[in-house]
């Protein structure tokens, strides 16, 4: 094969995964309508609409910023994924999927009283922060994957800039933080339960991948002797 075979062959690799990730990209926000709709029992509900709206806003912003190496990756099939993560991120669609779920029940049945719309304010705001770190994350760190991985035939190299000077896994902070403004901005009460799990298996996840990556990526450890904390600055 010569070279200019294997960049077209590359360039045909990346755009095929790109497209994966389109399409999982739009699958989840299908399935996401569907549940929020379909446990409400309503198309007329507002806040479900916003949190759609600002969901593909999101979704388009980061299209156009991020790379399409960063973008294909997260599409294509992965390699050498650890098996706890496997089991985590299995674990983790329950409850996300939950969050909707719950929210729309929340709503058809009129679990939690009607909240006051600075609330639905705050988790806006809240969705917004916690998504700007996940980007801010993502495009500081071009190893940053959907599975937890040492990615050695890219040259996995450890991420030391933007967020990644302050706090060891920023990205995980940044889906914490959106994750507990959904359940405001849908005013459900109730679905927060949905996102502690979330959250506390984003804590599990963040624990396992740190001792992972100090065991299995060359000058983690050392990087971390520099930013000592994982995902709370002076806290943890």
């Amino acid at each position: 094969m010569t070279i200019q075979e294997k960049l077209d062959n590359d360039r045909q690799n990346t755009e095929k995964d790109i497209l994966k990730r389109f399409l999982q990209i739009t699958i989840s926000i299908i399935l996401t309508v569907i549940i929020l709709f379909a446990s409400a029992g309503r198309i007329d509900w507002f806040y479900a609409w916003i949190f759609i709206g600002l969901s593909i806003l999101v979704i388009v912003i980061n299209a156009s910023i991020f790379s399409p190496e960063l973008v294909a990756e997260r599409g294509r099939k992965k390699e050498n994924v650890e098996k706890w993560d496997r089991i985590i991120s299995g674990l983790l669609i329950f409850p996300w999927l939950g969050i909707y779920l719950v929210s729309g029940l929340d709503i058809r049945f009129k679990w939690t009283f009607e909240l006051p719309i600075w609330i639905h304010i705050l988790g806006i705001f809240t969705f917004i922060l916690g998504n700007v770190l996940v980007s801010w994350s993502m495009i500081s760190n071009k190893f940053f994957s959907t599975a937890v991985r040492i990615q050695y035939e890219r040259g996995h190299i450890v991420a030391n800039t933007g967020p990644y000077r302050f706090i060891r896994h920023p990205g995980y902070l940044g889906m914490i933080i959106y994750h507990l403004g959904t359940p405001f901005i849908l005013g459900s009460l109730w679905a927060l339960i949905m996102a502690g799990l979330v959250v506390t298996l984003f804590i599990i996840r963040t624990i396992f991948e740190d001792n992972t990556l100090k065991n299995k990526l060359e000058d983690y450890k050392e990087y971390t002797e520099k930013v000592k904390y994982r995902l709370i600055p002076g806290i943890w």
